[in-house]
C-alpha cells in the first residue's frame, strides 16, 4: 500500500471559528482544508470550537483526552492513502442530552464563545432535519418539541437556530458586530434556509431582533463534497495496520470539494489556496451535486437495502443498479440543471460512478437511507417536478420514490428487520399499518404528507401512476423486475 503522511501543525491557534456539529463529515472535509491551510500559511488566527448538539458526549470527551488531535485517511482506492493528523480544533463542547437526560453540559461555555468578539464565523454539519424546517416549503416547525422549548426557553437553547438566536442576541445586545453563519449542509439555498430558520424563529421572541439579523448577518451558501462513510471495526483495523490507534480517527475518499458564496464580512480563511471554490453564486454547483451524486446515492440506498445489498459499492458493481444510476443522472436530473458554460455533465457523472466504485469505502445503504424526509425534497422531487412540467419523464425516480415508500415499512424485500431512522418513522409506520400493501391507497396516502411532497408533484397524476405502478411491481415481482420494468414498452 502507498501512504502519504501529514503531521498537524505544530503552534496552537486562536479561535476565531465555532462549529455546530461535531461529525465524522466536519472532521473529514472543513476541518481538513482549515488544517492544510494553517500548515501553508502558517496563520494560526483561525481555529476551531466544535460543539456537539446532539447524540453521546463520548465523543467530545474523547478528542478533549487525545488533546484534540486526530487522522483522517484518505482513500483513492484500497491501495493508496494519504493519512492526515488534524489539530486544528482548539475546543470539543456538548450542549445535547447526555445519558443521563440532562442538557447542556458546555451550553453556557458555548454561548460565551459565539458571543465573544473573537468570533467572526460559524459553521454547521447538523443535517437537514438540523433546521427544523418543513422541507417542501421552508416554514419553521414550531410545533416540534425542541423548537417549542426554545420558543419557551429561549436562553437555554436546544437546537441549532436556538442557540444562533441567543447568541446573536447577546451580541447584538453588546453592541458586538454579528458572525457570518455558513451553512455546510445538503440543501438547496442552505444559506438562505438557515436565514430563513434563524429568522423565523428569533421573531418568535422580538420582531426587532429577528429584524436586525436579517439585516446584519451574512448567510452565504455553500456546496460541499465528500464521501465520509461511517467509521466500522474494519476501519480501525485497517488504520492500525498504517500504526494509527486513534479512536477519534475518520476515513473518507480522497476526492473533496467546497464552494463557498464569498460573502463574509468579518472576513474569513485563505481557502482558495487550498482550492476552495470562492464563487458569487453557488446554487448550479449545489444543485448539481443535490440532483446527481445525492439523488443517486438515495436512489442505490432505498433500492439497494430493500434487496438487502450493505454498501455503496456491493450495490453499483451491479451492472443493472450501474446503469439505472447513468440514466437517471443524464436523462432525468441532467436537464433540469442550468450550469455555468463549459460544463461537462457527461463527465461528472461518469466521475461519481467512478467514486462509487471506489472499493475501499464501506459506505453503507442504511446511513445514507436516514432521514428520507428531510432529503428527498431537494435531492428528486423538485427535480421530477420540474422534469415533468417541461414534458420529460422521470420513470427512475418513479421507482426511487415506490422504494422509499416500500422502504419505510422497516421489512426488506426478502422478510429481514430494519430501523426506520426519520424523524416522520411514526407516521410512516401508522400510513403503512392503515393500509397495507395496496399500492393503490398506499401510494396516495403517502403523496399527501405535504411536508414532503410539493403539492403540484402530488397533484400529477402521471407521476402519481408511475409510482403505485413501481411499487406493485417492487413488492410483489422484486427489484429485477421493477428495473426491467423501466425499459419495458408502454
Amino acid at each position: 500500500m502507498s501512504t502519504t503522511r501529514f503531521a498537524a501543525a505544530a503552534q496552537e491557534g486562536q479561535v476565531s471559528i465555532v462549529h455546530l456539529g461535531l461529525g465524522a463529515f466536519h472532521r473529514a472535509h472543513q476541518a481538513v482544508y482549515l488544517e492544510r491551510y494553517r500548515q501553508r500559511s502558517g496563520d494560526a488566527t483561525w481555529g476551531v470550537s466544535s460543539a456537539n448538539l446532539r447524540g453521546g458526549v463520548a465523543l467530545v470527551d474523547a478528542l478533549r483526552n487525545a488533546g484534540y488531535h486526530y487522522h483522517v485517511a484518505e482513500y483513492a482506492d484500497r491501495d493508496h492513502v494519504t493519512l492526515r493528523a488534524i489539530g486544528v480544533i482548539e475546543e470539543a463542547l456538548f450542549s445535547g442530552r447526555d445519558e443521563g437526560g440532562q442538557w447542556g453540559r458546555d451550553l453556557e461555555v458555548l454561548l460565551a464563545r459565539l458571543a465573544s468578539p473573537e468570533t467572526r464565523l460559524v459553521t454547521l454539519t447538523v443535517t437537514e432535519k438540523g433546521y427544523f424546517l418543513n422541507p417542501s416549503e421552508g416554514r419553521l416547525l414550531r410545533d416540534d418539541p425542541l423548537i417549542a422549548h426554545d420558543i419557551d426557553h429561549p436562553h437555554s437553547p436546544r437546537t441549532a437556530p436556538g442557540i444562533l438566536v441567543e447568541a446573536l442576541a447577546r451580541r447584538r445586545a453588546a453592541g458586538t458586530p454579528a458572525f457570518t453563519v455558513l451553512c455546510c449542509d445538503n440543501m438547496p439555498d442552505n444559506g438562505r434556509r438557515t436565514r430563513a430558520a434563524v429568522v423565523q424563529l428569533a421573531a418568535c421572541r422580538d420582531a426587532e431582533l429577528a429584524e436586525w439579523i436579517e439585516r446584519e448577518v451574512a448567510f452565504p451558501c455553500s456546496m460541499v463534497d465528500r464521501i465520509v462513510p461511517a467509521m466500522t471495526a474494519d476501519d480501525h483495523v485497517r488504520l492500525a495496520e498504517l500504526g494509527v490507534d486513534d479512536p477519534n480517527a475518520v476515513v473518507g475518499e480522497a476526492f473533496s470539494q467546497w464552494v463557498v458564496e464569498d460573502d463574509f464580512p468579518l472576513g474569513r480563511p485563505a481557502w482558495e489556496a487550498e482550492g476552495v471554490e470562492m464563487v458569487a453564486d453557488v446554487a448550479p454547483f449545489e444543485t448539481m451535486k443535490l440532483r446527481m451524486l445525492n439523488g443517486s446515492h438515495s436512489l442505490l440506498a432505498y433500492l439497494g437495502a430493500l434487496e438487502g445489498i450493505e454498501t455503496v459499492f456491493d450495490a453499483v458493481s451491479r451492472d443493472d443498479l450501474h446503469d439505472l444510476l447513468r440514466r437517471y443522472m443524464l436523462e432525468e436530473a441532467a436537464p433540469t440543471l442550468s450550469m455555468p458554460a463549459g460544463t461537462d455533465l457527461d463527465a461528472y457523472a461518469d466521475s461519481l460512478l467512478a467514486r462509487f466504485a471506489n472499493d475501499s469505502l464501506r459506505h453503507r445503504l442504511q446511513q445514507i437511507a436516514m432521514d428520507g424526509s428531510q432529503k428527498l425534497p431537494q435531492r428528486w422531487l423538485h427535480g421530477a417536478l420540474a422534469r415533468l412540467e417541461a414534458g420529460g419523464e422521470v420513470p427512475c425516480t418513479a421507482l426511487g420514490v415506490a422504494a422509499w415508500i416500500r422502504y419505510t415499512l422497516g421489512v426488506d424485500l426478502h422478510g429481514n428487520v430494519y430501523p426506520v431512522d426519520d424523524p416522520m418513522a411514526k407516521t410512516f409506520r401508522l400510513l403503512h399499518e392503515a393500509h397495507g400493501e395496496d399500492p393503490e391507497n398506499l401510494v396516495p396516502a403517502f403523496f399527501g404528507l405535504d411536508a414532503v411532497i410539493p403539492p403540484a408533484l402530488a397533484e400529477h397524476a402521471g407521476f402519481v401512476a408511475s409510482v403505485v405502478s413501481a411499487y406493485r411491481c417492487l413488492a410483489t415481482q422484486g427489484l429485477d423486475a421493477a428495473l426491467a420494468q423501466l425499459d419495458a414498452p408502454t
